[in-house]
């Protein structure tokens, strides 16, 4: 296979040892693939049955480099829960380089937990087989609820057992993105005071990225109003489906528009603003209602790092940033909007007039009730075919939610169009749970099962009915931890 060094041939100060030999992988003891994105790989011209091989599995792990190709571990910056870093970095990741995907655009091969880089920071590098299995159920779950995302090729066990609280078998997440540059990796390069770096970067995220804004008048500009598009876009379908995202630091804020990082992330059961489900949120900073704001503040930062490229006139850059960022508002709730209307089956025609308090109403009720975020839309799509009862039985309130009902069917909701929308299977805390435990001590079973389901949300099965069940009593409060 050929892979190609794009980034670190445009931005060698970022890619790093970059004065000294190409960055290795640790070697695996005993490697193992535990999944494999057969699809994915095909898309990105990738033999699957090579992959299969010991030599294809070496690739998977960092440890077989093909041949030209230059492994790097990328610099970045970043504020973490509202604290800045100079200086993160892959602390436990390898871009291996660039493939070709079938829409003829490149995309990065990436690795999670292959290894100590120079960013490491005292850390082991590592990685444990529940984390990264996570991130290759939830990400190809988004992917399937149509959100943009970076996606997973592969889970391989190393047979190298990884200390966390207990000792737990080690595992390398092998992912492909449209690319690795984040909000930090422009933060990083402000911070050097290295303007010709800067621009560097946002000359190579505008070739990746949003090429239209080469012929803008003021490319720089166009690159940043590009950005903010698509977080509003990728925040508001967040919102609709109910994901929690736990760490919105900005060096976890793609350029692209992609999710990236699957760490602390879960997705919101009974309807609450206030939902937080990362171990290290104690103050509820990235909360699933306030990230849209996040993502406003994280736009703020790049707007920041950007400044130089703006305009030589300090004011006139932030006069500019501050116009671009001004839109974020707009285009969120503009996305949120029609998101909503089209989860309740309304037209767009619709005046805002009519479906805003409708709206607003309506997430009161959830809230008070405690309801289902994903059951009770794609029940409410049973209700507009006139069969009420199955989003009814989930309220206290009887009375609020029959009225809110009568109210909306009169607008005549399209049914069919709502179960294209309302997915019928989300990856439940629970079961996540129940198939990363599962796997950890070697049965893949319940893995397979619950990708099965997730990878075809809309498409409602028999024998699928656990998989649209939200989590038992017994459950708990559920907590997320990163792994690291």
């Amino acid at each position: 296979m050929t892979l190609d060094d794009q980034f670190a041939r445009a931005l060698p100060e970022m890619a790093l040892p970059w004065q000294a030999e190409p960055w290795q992988a640790e070697q695996a003891p005993a490697p193992r693939l535990l999944v494999l994105n057969g699809q994915l790989a095909e898309e990105c011209g990738l033999d699957t049955d090579w992959l299969r091989s010991s030599e294809g599995l070496r690739l998977l792990l960092g440890t077989h480099v093909p041949d030209g190709a230059t492994p790097v571990a990328q610099a970045y910056a970043g504020h973490q829960f509202g604290h800045y870093a100079p200086r993160l970095g892959d602390g436990r990741a390898l871009l291996l380089g660039e493939v070709v995907h079938a829409d003829g655009h490149p995309r990065d091969l990436h690795l999670k937990g292959s290894g100590r880089t120079p960013f490491s920071r005292g850390g082991d590098g590592l990685a444990a087989v529940g984390p990264m299995l996570r991130e290759y159920v939830v990400s190809e779950a988004m992917h399937a609820l149509g959100i943009p995302t970076t996606r997973s090729l592969a889970v391989v066990a190393t047979g190298r057992p990884v200390r966390r609280d207990t000792l737990l078998p080690g595992a390398v997440l092998a992912r492909v993105a449209s690319s690795h540059l984040r909000v930090g990796s422009f933060q990083y390069a402000r911070a050097t005071d290295d303007v010709d770096l800067l621009r560097r970067l946002a000359d190579h995220a505008i070739a990746r990225h949003h090429p239209h804004a080469a012929d803008a008048e003021r490319p720089h500009l166009a690159l940043f109003e590009a950005v903010v598009a698509a977080q509003a876009s990728l925040v508001a379908r967040w919102m609709l489906v109910g994901f929690v995202h736990g760490v919105m630091n900005t060096d976890n804020m793609t350029i692209s528009g992609e999710t990236i990082d699957y760490g602390p992330c879960a997705f919101m059961e009974a309807f609450d603003p206030a939902t937080v489900y990362s171990s290290i949120d104690h103050a509820g900073r990235y909360a699933y209602g306030n990230q849209p704001l996040v993502a406003e503040w994280n736009l703020a930062r790049l707007a920041e790092a950007l400044l130089p490229l703006l305009s030589d006139d300090q004011e006139q850059a932030i006069a500019l940033a501050v116009e671009a960022l001004g839109a974020f508002r707009r285009q969120y709730n503009g996305a949120w909007s029609t998101g909503m209307r089209a989860k309740l089956g309304l037209p767009d025609s619709l005046d805002d007039t009519v479906t805003s308090p409708l709206v607003d109403e309506l997430l009161a009720l959830l809230q008070d009730n405690h309801v289902d975020h994903t059951s009770f839309y794609r029940r409410l799509g049973t209700a507009a075919h006139g069969d009420t009862e199955p989003a009814r039985e989930l309220f206290l309130d009887l009375a609020a939610i029959d009225d809110w009902m009568a109210r909306w069917r009169a607008l005549g909701p399209d049914a069919d169009a709502m179960q294209r929308v309302n997915p019928a299977y989300i990856p439940r805390n629970h079961l996540v749970e129940e198939a990363l435990t599962a796997a950890t001590e070697g049965d893949l079973g319940p893995l397979e099962r619950l990708l099965d389901a997730v990878t075809a949300p809309y498409d409602e099965r028999p024998g699928h009915e656990r998989y649209a069940a939200p989590a038992p009593d017994d459950f708990g409060a559920y907590r997320t931890f990163c792994g690291t």
